[in-house]
């Protein structure tokens, strides 16, 4: 109570910090009769003098006024557009790094450029993060006029541009693109092998458009970049069948490590086995050329000599399953990493499953925290606003609207049953419909637009359906929803980020009637007729009572339903919004079939009767609340686990950017060896141990396999006082000398080429596997709960040592190509190209990718699509053995969309 007269006195804190906003929109206001008197060529002069001013030592927000004012009159005289001042009140919020929280309608994009001109005349790119590509397109088009009459440059990142074209389009001073582009590409970065083949630059500035759907939405599901997804089944089964000739005394084993290693003898043996089968580059194995034969040829031998069927694992329905070798129990889905787990298919002549691993991966939270500044801008975020505080440290300021908001919310209509509430709906809309009032539909999902459609071509009523598939496409359509007569049925992202006018939208009107008609009189009085006809339909409308919205069900989350709304209603526009529930809505079954408010229904309603009440709409809020809670600590859980692999991500990224930008390796190349020697001295002679407890074979062999040197350890522990200290130092000095004679037969340019072309590659190697192990463990580490261990903590324990023990293997590895391997590089030296990629935005729950579009509805869209056009009469294959669904992009473990319950690999999926 205390509270609720307090703000009615002084204002909430929202209401009291946008108030005090308005000293600076006053300043802006006192530039604009000195700039709007300037000519074209002084106004765009304006950069070069910000710039000036910027490196004379001025701040971004000592040149924001005049800067605001500048982008004011650029906008007026390109776009025919005037910023209003709720406008930079949003671009000031938008410059300081918060979330702009403005209706649909006030001009959000247009808010964008008076925040994007001033922070990009620093020079260090700013990026604009939009939902789709046609809103990058469409965005970096229209804005970018004002830009480059200021003299910016603009870019746009969308799919199918080549590395030139993308490079370019980062160098921008402002960058248009998507989510999905922007997080690939950074992945992608970071898998090259020279400064030069990057695209992007370091991180700035970004403004990030429906930033509720972006950073909240999609943020449980990570960005993933795996391949290549070679088939090397051949390759697997030859070296599989050379294994299997080398007799015992070709390799030694080591039953403890369970790993194998061919003798001279061997090796001799198997170079000549391998020449003959055509597999070997040369005549010595470990030359650089033949790393993936050697790689093959190890796991293979791992597979024939060291694990055991019926111990390590069993062949079940022609695969093969893990045995745990403390539990017994057979681990379904579980499969070795490295190639060892196809190595033992091939020895066990069972189909060989293609290796497709991680390469790169990273969740939308961990992405847009990198920028040192992020804003964003939505007509809804404050109901997430403790999540973007929480997870992004980012405030939502709520802007007011220019004109008060007119727009009527109705209370919600409560039906027993879906029939029921929809014959309801198209009762209304035909009433609409009739009176010529336009009327937008919002759906949850594609099958209810076919049903709500049904039922209005039985009323009688022309309508379009709309789902997000073809966003360019739906844009124009969603931009005509105004007009007199129209009802558009749309799914809840259809067409976002389009303006809905009443009466109609000229320029799209102009774009679809006029777009081959050449300029002239003709085309100028064509247009003049649509904009009387707009303006006429407009009043027609708003007699009417505007835009009519309504909501076939309630979203499970409140920020969805109030972007229904805010549709209607637009820059003071008239309009109504309303919305209709039933029992068998997803979000009222959370109340369960036996609750009292279920019972109370179902006693009290007659079938086709309707019931409203504020009870009700604050019982659907509460639920709405609930989910919510739920979805944020699913998000917040992905983020914690994310946030462990995303330290050791940053420490794989700077080293390999220290590695691109080193003129020279050999200090680290040095370093490695040490450390590999005082691993491999350690294991064997342990500290303050004496020489009877040495493992003097081991040290001997590790020292000939990993560093190329033969090591007289029996004549060094005849000596007195020889300890591991002193063996470690004999170790190293040997090494280094072997280096030294190795290094001094060729050219020491293309060692440096060699050494950092090495540790690149090793570096990404191991990390991939790293990927690998860290999914495999974020799999099981929820079971630790029932030990009463907290599984967040499991993981992070075990991810620690896990990538200790990937440093420590990087080190011998490097170490050991370098010093036992004959190189023999090409001068000048290529760097390698990037294979292609799958790049993937799996969704976790579903299976579905949604990579192809950022709202993530373009699957649902084709899948429905698919559906709506494929024959139904029959659930499963048909007879004719055809898959209707063979192009779209469906996880072989999802629903089959046929709906016959089975996964999609055991319906549809098994005829592709």
């Amino acid at each position: 109570m205390l509270g609720a007269i307090v703000k009615s006195i002084f204002g909430s804190s929202n209401e009291r910090y946008v108030k005090s906003l308005d000293k600076l929109v006053r300043q802006i206001a006192d530039f604009e009769p000195t700039i709007s008197a300037m000519s074209d060529d002084e106004l765009s002069a304006q950069t070069q003098k910000f710039r000036q001013q910027l490196s004379a030592g001025s701040t971004l927000d000592d040149i924001l006024p005049e800067a605001f004012a500048t982008v004011r009159e650029a906008a007026r005289r390109v776009l025919g557009m005037r910023h209003f001042d709720v406008q930079m009140i949003g671009g000031i919020v938008l410059h300081r790094g918060e979330i702009a929280e403005m209706r649909t309608g006030e001009g959000k994009t247009l808010v964008a450029t008076l925040a994007t001109y001033l922070n990009a005349l620093e020079g260090k790119g700013v990026h604009i993060v939009t939902v789709n590509d046609y809103l990058a397109r469409r965005d970096a088009e229209q804005m970018g006029q004002v830009h480059g009459f200021l003299g910016l440059t603009v870019g746009v990142i969308v799919p199918n541009l080549n590395e030139y074209e993308r490079r370019e389009a980062y160098a921008a001073d402002i960058t248009y693109g998507t989510n999905n582009e922007f997080g690939f590409d950074y992945l992608r970065d970071n898998m090259k092998h020279d400064r030069s083949q990057m695209v992007q630059r370091p991180f700035n500035f970004a403004i990030v458009d429906e930033v509720d759907s972006i950073l909240i939405d999609e943020a449980r599901t990570p960005l993933i970049i795996s391949g290549p997804t070679d088939d090397k089944s051949d390759l697997y089964m030859q070296v599989d069948a050379i294994v299997k000739t080398l007799d015992p005394e070709d390799y030694e084993t080591d039953e403890k490590s369970k790993s194998v290693t061919l003798t001279e003898d061997g090796v001799e043996k198997t170079e000549r086995i391998l020449e003959a089968a055509g597999l070997l580059e040369g005549s010595n194995l470990y030359d650089v050329e033949n790393t993936q034969v050697v790689h093959h040829l190890d796991q293979a031998l791992k597979a024939v000599v060291m694990f055991k069927r019926d111990i390590d694992y069993i062949v079940k329905d022609g695969k093969v399953v893990i045995i745990d070798e403390f539990t017994g129990r057979m681990m379904d889905g579980r499969r070795w990493s490295n190639g060892l787990h196809q190595a033992v298919e091939a020895k066990e002549g069972v189909q060989i499953e293609p290796e497709n691993q991680t390469m790169a991966s990273i969740t939308f939270q961990n992405y847009f925290r990198m920028y040192p500044k992020l804003s964003g801008m939505t007509g809804t975020a404050a109901t997430e606003a403790a999540e973007f505080f929480d997870i992004y440290k980012i405030n939502v300021v709520t802007i007011p609207t220019n004109v008060p908001v007119r727009r009527v919310d109705e209370e919600d209509e409560f039906y027993k049953n879906t029939l029921d509430k929809f014959a309801a709906i198209a009762k209304l809309i035909r009433e609409r419909y009739e009176s010529g009032q336009p009327v937008l539909v919002g759906t949850v999902s594609i099958e209810k637009s076919e049903l709500l459609s049904d039922f209005l071509t039985k009323e009688g009523v022309q309508h379009n359906v709309l789902n997000a598939r073809f966003h360019e496409m739906e844009a124009h359509i969603v931009a005509q929803a105004g007009r007199l007569n129209a009802v558009t049925i749309a799914t809840n992202m259809a067409g976002r980020g389009t303006d809905i006018q009443l009466g109609g939208n000229v320029e799209f009107r102009v774009e679809d009637e006029l777009r081959d008609m050449p300029e002239g009189p003709e085309r100028d009085e064509a247009l003049s007729k649509i904009k009387a006809e707009v303006a006429a339909e407009k009043a027609q409308v708003l007699a009417a009572g505007g835009l009519c919205v309504i909501g076939t069900e309630r979203h499970e989350s409140r920020r969805i339903d109030n972007q229904l709304r805010g549709r209607s209603g637009r820059q003071g526009d008239p309009g109504l919004s309303k919305f209709y529930l039933c029992l068998e809505d997803d979000l009222l079954r959370i109340f369960g079939p036996d609750t009292l408010f279920s019972r109370m229904m179902n006693s009290n309603l007659a079938d086709g009767e309707a019931i409203g009440s504020k009870w009700l709409s604050k019982a659907i809020e509460t639920a709405q609340k609930k989910v919510e809670a739920r979805n944020y600590e699913v998000r917040k859980q992905v983020v914690e686990y994310d946030d462990v692999m995303n330290d050791q991500r940053k420490v794989i990224y700077e080293q390999r950017s220290d590695i691109m930008d080193a003129e020279t390796v050999d200090d680290v190349v040095v370093e490695m060896r040490q450390d590999t020697v005082n691993a491999i001295v350690a294991d064997a002679c342990p500290p303050n141990s004496y020489p009877e407890n040495w493992n003097v074979e081991q040290l001997k062999a590790r020292a000939l396999d990993v560093l190329g040197i033969e090591i007289p350890i029996e004549a060094w522990i005849e000596e007195d006082g020889v300890d591991p200290e002193v063996v470690e130092e004999r170790v190293a000095a040997l090494a280094d000398e072997h280096m030294a004679a190795k290094m001094s037969q060729d050219d020491p340019t293309i060692w440096r080429q060699v050494e950092k072309s090495i540790l690149l590659d090793r570096l990404d190697h191991f990390w991939k596997e790293h990927l690998a192990t860290l999914d495999a463990l974020r799999q099981v580490v929820f079971l630790r709960a029932y030990a009463q261990k907290t599984p967040i903590n499991e993981y992070k324990q075990e991810a620690f040592s896990l990538f200790e023990r990937m440093l420590e293997t990087i080190r011998e590895d490097v170490t050991r190509i370098l010093s036992v391997s004959e190189l023999r590089m090409p001068e000048p030296m290529d760097l390698p190209e990037l294979p292609d990629f799958l790049t993937g935005h799996i969704d976790p729950l579903t299976g579905f990718d949604d990579s192809a579009d950022g709202d993530g509805s373009a699957r649902q869209a084709a899948l429905f699509g698919a559906l709506a056009s494929a024959p139904q009469a029959a659930v499963g294959p048909g007879a004719s053995g055809e898959n209707p669904y063979a192009d779209l992009t469906i996880s072989r473990n999802a629903p089959c969309p046929c709906g016959s319950g089975n996964k999609y690999k055991h319906c549809h999926g098994a005829l592709s």
